[in-house]
């Protein structure tokens, strides 16, 4: 388990930040929380359908890596994708929307939960294929490098694609072309049901990037100043040319794998301690201690996502369903 920060060294990291900053963080990350709560219940409502992974407790990943990056910067993820997708700007009606399999969803109905995709942000997708999003970062990197503007890609992986091939290759290929990629490890200890002691020999997950060259760090993902901190300086040597970075963050999500999954394999005393460390309470407890905040500013960021949250799911359930005729759009025969 990573190490608890406490509450002196949080707050010195808050000096580092303003007022603004700091409720952009909150927000974001209720948001993200609201978001996956509300799609949780209108999942067991029958209005979401197939599969639904929650990305609940993770927040301060999304929001303290994400914030890091710039508008052009491209963002590559995995299936448990609507906390990165906010983080990147997505609106949150077209991911509800999405989620629902809506017209007016970002994917237009036709990617649902595990595929957001807005190309206005450079959100370049979620993938359900586990480690499928490796390859497409390495080659945006390819891209990015070639261009020369300057842009960063950010790939994120959760530690179950560690054993997939694609990791590899595409860490062997950024290393050997020195591209502009940074592979975050959300390592929340399981891959489904299984923890990762049973499944991996190297104990110390970032170190799977090591034989490649590639530099890496650990960081406490349940703290979103930490997160950032962290990110801004990876960012800015991957910017300038260094080459490709590792980041493994140390988190934990609050529900089982799906909203199916029961998660028996977890004991109630693991969730009860890592939900003692709520990345959003944490953050609302420091902002409020140290006074930069007041309970009643946080009332107000509160009630402003519920509402925009509820504004969301109205959206998405008065929208259209797609026209039986984008049955056959984007098919292509060669």
């Amino acid at each position: 388990m990573a190490k608890i920060k406490n509450n002196q060294s949080k707050e010195k990291g808050l000096e580092s930040y303003t007022k603004e900053q700091l409720t952009i963080f909150y927000r974001q990350m209720f948001q993200i929380r609201r978001f996956e709560e509300s799609a949780e219940e209108q999942y067991m409502r029958g209005n979401i359908r197939g599969f639904l992974h929650v990305y609940t407790g993770q927040e301060a990943v999304a929001v303290g890596a994400i914030s890091a990056l710039r508008k052009s910067d491209y963002l590559v993820t995995h299936y448990r994708d609507h906390g990165h997708a906010l983080a990147k700007g997505l609106a949150s009606k077209s991911a509800m929307a999405e989620l629902f399999g809506k017209a007016t969803g970002c994917s237009k109905g036709m990617g649902g939960s595990m595929h957001l995709f807005d190309k206005s942000i450079n959100l370049m997708g979620g993938y359900a294929i586990v480690g499928g999003q490796l390859p497409i970062a390495t080659g945006l990197g390819i891209s990015s490098k070639e261009l020369g503007k300057g842009q960063v890609v950010m790939v994120f992986m959760g530690d179950g694609a560690l054993n997939e091939g694609e990791l590899h290759e595409s860490l062997n290929m950024a290393a050997i072309w020195n591209l502009p990629v940074i592979f975050y490890l959300e390592n929340n200890l399981y891959g489904m049901g299984n923890h990762t002691t049973d499944v991996f020999a190297v104990k110390e997950l970032k170190k799977v990037s090591e034989p490649f060259g590639i530099p890496n760090l650990e960081v406490d993902g349940m703290d979103v100043i930490a997160v950032n901190q962290a990110t801004q300086a990876v960012v800015e040597k991957v910017r300038k040319g260094s080459g490709p970075f590792f980041i493994e963050a140390k988190t934990y999500r609050f529900r089982g794998h799906s909203v199916a999954d029961p998660s028996n394999y977890r004991g109630k005393s693991e969730e009860e301690t890592w939900k003692k460390r709520d990345p959003i309470t944490s953050l609302e407890t420091s902002m409020i201690q140290s006074g930069l905040v007041e309970k009643d500013e946080i009332s107000n960021i509160r009630s402003s996502v519920e509402e925009e949250i509820a504004d969301a799911v109205k959206f998405a359930l008065e929208s259209p369903d797609p026209e039986d005729a984008t049955l056959y759009h984007n098919v292509y025969d060669s």
